[in-house]
């Protein structure tokens, strides 16, 4: 699914074959899940393959980074270039671009200096298929932000997002919701939420979040079309009675919700803000409106 024979990936200065790539057994990410990794998305244009928001989507890679006290020896622009160069070799256009930085091997709880950064593509739908989906409010919670930097993308966080996404397709849901530690929604296993009531778009604020580049994207739309939105705590007894709700992320893009806790919205999706907010960004995308693309 990821990879061929023939697939290219970046390690740690050189270009390799992904089949014949080799990573260390002793590796404390792959121990203890200290490493920090990015998800991004290429689009076919006019001019060709664009990353959308690849310079945001770095920063918050190098802010993750810092976040875990690791040290990068390439700058956002570095991570561009690398990035543009790894669809080259790749033929792809419509591609999905993970970044990983994992560590050396050691196996103490303490820092350790060893770095290795991956960059790999592969051509990957929507992740949550391009239908509304059934969601569940999970019984697990998000990581308290006093636990673990809930701002950055941490590869031993999502030990979290696997649980509460088991559990929800283990009853018959596709995804899981999570609230924070105060009962507030939070967000999904792998996106952030949206809820349209009463005229107006709800979304949880930052903090418990993890700040999705999608998610900011989608609030400057709304703004622009002139759609009410407000950042706020939302309970999950508010969902009672609104009309629709979606998630966002990269992987995910617009993601309409066709019920939570087997309570459908009423509402035709396609009379919703978020599905115009979804055309609106396949749009945005597509036609390579370039403050949204780094060119080279």
């Amino acid at each position: 699914m990821y990879y061929d024979n023939n697939t290219i990936i970046f390690l740690n200065g050189n270009w390799e074959k992904a089949s014949e790539a080799k990573g260390d057994l002793y590796s404390q990410t792959l121990h203890y899940g200290n490493g920090v990794f990015e998800g991004i998305r290429s689009y076919e244009t006019p001019s060709g393959a664009q990353i959308f928001k690849a310079r945001d989507h770095y920063k918050r890679l190098m802010h993750s980074a810092e976040r875990m006290n690791i040290k990068l020896p390439y700058t956002v622009e570095d991570f561009i270039d690398l990035s543009y160069k790894l669809l080259k070799k790749n033929k792809l256009k419509n591609a999905y671009i993970r970044p990983l930085i994992y560590k050396g091997a050691h196996l103490a709880l303490t820092p350790t200096t060893g770095v290795n950064i991956m960059i790999a593509a592969w051509v990957w739908p929507q992740y949550l298929g391009g239908e509304r989906v059934k969601v569940m409010i999970s019984s697990y919670q998000r990581p308290n932000p006093k636990s673990i930097p809930i701002d950055a993308k941490i590869t031993g966080t999502y030990a979290n997002s696997i649980l509460a996404t088991e559990e929800a397709k283990s009853k018959g849901f596709d995804e899981a919701l999570l609230l924070d530690s105060d009962g507030f929604i939070a967000e999904g296993s792998g996106e952030n939420f949206f809820l349209e009531k009463d005229g107006v778009l709800l979304t949880p604020p930052l903090g418990n979040i993890l700040p999705g580049i999608t998610r900011a994207t989608v609030i400057e739309m709304a703004r622009k079309l002139n759609f009410p939105i407000i950042e706020t705590q939302i309970r999950p007894e508010e969902i009672k009675g609104a009309d629709a709700a979606f998630f966002t992320g990269t992987a995910a893009e617009i993601a309409g919700i066709k019920s939570i806790d087997s309570v459908e919205f009423t509402t035709p999706w396609e009379d919703t803000m978020g599905y115009s907010l979804f055309l609106t960004y396949r749009n945005r995308v597509t036609q390579n409106e370039f403050k949204d693309f780094t060119l080279v």
